[in-house]
C-alpha cells in the first residue's frame, strides 16, 4: 500500500470507526457532550441524529471508552426486531439467557435487574444505533423502559442515535409520549470547508504523518466540494486519491489525483446529488437566512438574530448557540428547529417551561410575530428577511445574554448542574 511512500505507520482513512482518529469538530464535541450528559443526568434521555457517514459511530465507540466501570451498558445494533425480540436482546446484553422467557417475564426480569442496579449505585445506559429502522411497536417497548424510576430518579439512561428520518418519525402524533420523554436532540451536520481541512490533517496526522502537507489546498478544495463534509465521503474519496498518487509514486496529492479518484468512484459534485435541505446546508456559514428571532426582555428588545436552517439551542450554559444568563434559564432550555419550510420551537424538559399567551407549551410551530415567553425573556419570530438584524444564530456563532438578577416571581433552576 502507500504507507511507505508517506512515511505513515497506519492507513489514515479506513471506513472502519475508530476512536483513536475521532475529529472532534464543534458539531462532534457537543453531540459528544451530550452523550455524557446522560450518565450525570438522572433522566438521560437524548437522541442524535446525523446523515449517513455523519461520524455517528465513532463517537458512540468513542463515549464508551470513557464511560466509568460503574457504568452497564447495552448496545443495540441490529433494529429489526419485534418488540419481544427487542426485550430479548437488552436482557442478553446484560448477561441473562431470555429466549425462552415470554414478554411479562421479560419485563418483570429488565426492572427488578433495573432497580438492583440502582440500588447497588451503578448506572445502566441503552445505546440504540440505527434508530430510525425501529417499529413503532419497539419503540413503545423503549418508552416504557424510559419510565422505570424511583420516587426521585429515572433508572434507565438511553441514547437514540440515528439518520434524519428518526427526527421524522419520533415527532409523529402516535409517539409523542416518546418524544416528551426524550431531554436532549441534537443533529450532527456535516463538516464545514474549514472542518474538512482540518479533518485530513487530522487524520493524516494520527497516522504518523508529518507536518509536510500530503494534500495540496486545492486538493482539500475538491475533496470538500464532492463530499460536502461527510467524513465517510472523504474517508473514500482521500484513501483512493492517496492510491492514485502511489501508483505514480508522487508524495504529494493535488486536484489531479483527487480528480482522477472522482472519476474512478464515478462521483459527482455532493450538491448535485442532494436534497434541497442537504445542499442549504453544505455551505455552512453560506446557508440562506429563513427568518429572525426577536429577543426581547422586560418588553424591551435586547437583539436581533438571523435563523438558518438547522438545529439551534437556547439555555443557560456556554454550549448553546443563544445563552440566556439567567438561573431561571435551564441548561438547554429549548431548541429551534430551522427548516426552508418551517421554524418550530421544543422544550427540552426544562425546569421552568415555555409560555405563549400565557399556556404552557412542549413544541410550537412558528408563525410570523408569534411570541414566545421564558420568564421575562421573549423570544418573537419574525418571516422573511425584511428586518434589520444584530447578530447572526447559527451552531457557529453561539451568542450570549446576560440578564438582570433572577426576579422573585420566578423559580430558581437548580435541578440542573452548571457546565
Amino acid at each position: 500500500m502507500y504507507r511507505e511512500l508517506f512515511g505513515l505507520k497506519e492507513l489514515p482513512f479506513r471506513l472502519s470507526p475508530d476512536p483513536d482518529f475521532l475529529f472532534l469538530s464543534a458539531h462532534h464535541a457537543r453531540a459528544k457532550a451530550y452523550m455524557e450528559s446522560t450518565i450525570w443526568l438522572t433522566d438521560g434521555f437524548v437522541a442524535i441524529t446525523g446523515e449517513i457517514g455523519s461520524g455517528k459511530t465513532t463517537l458512540i465507540e468513542t463515549f464508551l471508552r470513557s464511560l466509568d466501570k460503574d457504568v452497564l451498558v447495552a448496545q443495540i445494533n441490529q433494529t429489526s426486531l419485534t418488540p419481544l425480540g427487542f426485550l430479548q436482546t437488552v436482557l442478553a446484553q446484560f448477561g441473562f439467557s431470555p429466549f425462552k422467557m415470554g414478554k411479562a417475564e421479560l419485563i418483570h426480569t429488565l426492572n427488578t435487574f433495573l432497580i438492583e442496579q440502582y440500588a447497588a449505585n451503578r448506572k445502566v445506559l441503552l445505546i440504540i444505533d440505527e434508530a430510525q429502522n425501529l417499529p413503532n411497536s419497539v419503540l413503545e417497548e423503549v418508552r416504557m423502559l424510559s419510565g422505570v424510576e424511583t420516587t426521585k430518579d429515572k433508572i434507565l439512561r438511553i441514547i437514540l442515535a440515528g439518520q434524519p428520518e428518526l427526527n421524522a418519525k419520533l415527532n409523529a402524533p402516535d409517539l409523542v409520549q416518546l418524544s416528551q420523554r426524550i431531554r436532549l436532540k441534537f443533529h450532527l451536520t456535516p463538516l464545514s470547508d474549514t472542518d474538512t481541512y482540518a479533518y485530513v490533517t487530522h487524520r493524516l496526522k494520527i497516522a504518523g504523518g508529518n507536518d509536510q502537507p500530503i494534500f495540496t489546498d486545492a486538493a482539500l478544495k475538491r475533496v470538500f466540494r464532492y463530499t460536502g463534509g461527510v467524513p465517510r465521503l472523504i474517508n473514500t474519496l482521500c484513501d483512493t486519491a492517496m492510491m492514485a498518487a502511489f501508483t505514480t509514486e508522487k508524495t504529494v496529492v493535488d486536484v489531479t489525483e483527487v480528480q482522477a479518484a472522482i472519476d474512478e468512484l464515478g462521483w459527482q459534485e455532493y450538491a448535485s446529488n442532494t436534497s434541497n435541505y442537504a445542499r442549504i446546508n453544505l455551505a455552512g456559514s453560506q446557508t440562506g437566512v429563513i427568518g429572525r428571532i426577536s429577543l426581547g426582555y422586560d418588553g424591551n428588545t435586547i437583539s436581533t438574530h438571523d435563523l438558518s436552517p438547522g438545529r439551534l439551542l437556547i439555555g443557560r450554559t456556554a454550549q448553546n448557540d443563544l445563552r440566556l444568563d439567567s438561573t431561571y434559564i435551564s441548561r438547554h432550555h429549548c431548541q429551534l428547529n430551522v427548516t426552508p419550510h418551517a421554524v418550530i420551537i421544543e422544550d427540552l424538559n426544562s425546569t421552568n417551561g415555555l409560555y405563549y399567551k400565557g399556556r404552557k407549551i412542549r413544541r410550537q410551530v412558528l408563525s410570523h410575530d408569534m411570541a414566545i415567553n421564558i420568564g421575562r425573556y421573549t423570544l418573537t419570530y419574525l418571516e422573511g428577511t425584511d428586518h434589520t438584524s444584530t447578530h447572526t444564530l447559527s451552531a457557529d456563532t453561539p451568542q450570549t445574554i446576560s440578564a438582570d438578577s433572577t426576579p422573585a416571581a420566578e423559580t430558581e433552576d437548580t435541578n440542573q448542574p452548571e457546565a
